[in-house]
């Protein structure tokens, strides 16, 4: 398992700085008020109604980084900080999340694929730890001079629900860059926001995706892993 430590922990090194460039970006351009004087949820109706979206609700939610697009309730649900704020990165985070409401209103395609995807995800990222603790655990327990392959089906089963989850982790990415796109695109094309203005806004989502890429490259990282101890159970 000393591979596997060792990816866990450059994976979280990684993520670490992402999240920490992530929130340092936030702090400075959450100074950069917005000259129009629109917050964060004015930005958001004003997006949702020049999109013709006029089924959607824009609320607060309590906590940090708590933002996102609720599909189900049709709701634009804005941290407390991004709600009230009128500054550059309350405005990107808003229009992102809007940018969520435009992709579900217009039939986006991959957020139709990661919608059908959550279910099973859902069920994958709960269960696949002891399922794969418990696969590794059988096969070095079953490996006898006459199979010294072991039981590998347990295993097998970990590998397919944690190939779900990485799978998910991929699919996000283009769902992610879309909604970023589209919010900078409304932003600049309507002058919601000054050059200046939309500086920070492409900077702060910039980085906000790279923390969805890290999280897609570190669990395809870790599922490989995996992949090579099924698959040199089997070779031995």
């Amino acid at each position: 398992m000393t591979g596997y430590y060792i990816i866990i922990g450059i994976s979280m090194l990684i993520s670490w700085w992402v999240s920490s460039r992530l929130k340092s970006k936030f702090e400075y351009y959450s100074k950069v008020h917005l000259k129009n004087g629109l917050s964060g949820k004015e930005v958001a109706e004003k997006m949702l109604r020049d999109n013709g979206i006029n089924d959607v609700q824009v609320i607060s939610v309590p906590g940090q980084l708590t933002d996102h697009y609720n599909p189900e309730n049709k709701t634009v649900n804005l941290s407390e900080g991004v709600y009230m704020q009128r500054n550059a990165a309350a405005a990107a985070v808003a229009a992102h999340e809007c940018g969520h409401a435009v992709q579900h209103a217009v039939g986006y395609s991959m957020l139709q694929l990661r919608s059908r995807l959550v279910p099973v995800v859902n069920i994958s990222s709960n269960l696949m730890q002891f399922v794969l603790i418990a696969g590794i655990a059988i096969m070095a327990a079953t490996r006898t001079i006459h199979d010294p392959n072991g039981n590998t089906t347990v295993l097998a089963i970990g590998v397919i629900m944690f190939a779900f989850t990485t799978v998910f982790a991929f699919v996000t990415l283009p769902v992610e860059y879309d909604a970023s796109n589209r919010a900078m695109k409304w932003l600049k094309d309507t002058g919601t926001v000054t050059s200046e203005e939309y500086a920070g806004v492409q900077d702060s989502l910039k980085w906000a995706a790279r923390t969805y890429v890290v999280a897609a490259i570190g669990s395809l990282a870790q599922l490989l892993y995996f992949v090579s101890l099924l698959m040199g159970g089997r070779r031995n």
